[in-house]
């Protein structure tokens, strides 16, 4: 069987194809929507590798590298009738996943009284950065769903995926014994 070239020269003039085929410049707003997911899910492969990463984080991490796959392959897809449509495997339980998840990384860390600065230990800031890269994620898709129809559990979980990084850089703090820094607004 004779292996497919990596590169194909189709992308050279600066546009892509989309799933079915219809092709568009590497601006548009659907591939920086799941150009921005791919971003985000090499970061969490970068958590995944971490040492500190527990086994139910990884498992977590891995979940969630899946699901963003399908979410990547569900935005790549063209939709121009504009049709509602659904993301494959996103229903309640990925989210139900990821919410037990932060419910059991929360139960362990302290209190939050104020504002955490990103930082502290290089894992925390690890999953700090993935946080953002997951916000601007976020818009992206949201960007998108203002001229075409965006399943809204895809919406949830990138959502709910930001509050899931948040703790987890948390989390990666408490296990260091690395203090948090808090925001002073009077510096």
């Amino acid at each position: 069987m004779k292996k497919s070239p990596i590169y194909t020269r189709t992308g050279d003039a600066g546009t892509t194809s989309l799933v079915g085929g219809t092709r568009v410049r590497k601006t548009d707003p659907r591939l920086e929507a799941y150009g921005t997911v791919d971003e985000l899910n090499s970061h969490l492969g970068q958590l995944a590798a971490d040492t500190l990463t527990q086994p139910d984080d990884l498992a977590t991490l891995t979940l969630i590298q899946n699901k963003l796959f399908n979410i990547g392959a569900y935005l790549a897809t063209d939709n121009p009738d504009h049709a509602t449509t659904e993301c494959v495997g996103l229903g309640h339980q990925a989210i139900s996943q990821i919410e037990n998840r932060i419910d059991q990384i929360d139960s362990l860390v302290p209190p939050l009284t104020q504002f955490v600065l990103p930082g502290g230990s290089p894992a925390a800031a690890r999953a700090n950065i993935a946080r953002t890269v997951c916000r601007r994620c976020e818009r992206r898709i949201l960007a998108l769903e203002e001229t075409t129809h965006v399943d809204p559990a895809v919406i949830r979980f990138i959502n709910r995926l930001s509050d899931y990084l948040f703790i987890l850089g948390r989390y990666y703090n408490n296990l260091t014994e690395t203090p948090e820094k808090f925001w002073d607004k009077n510096c």
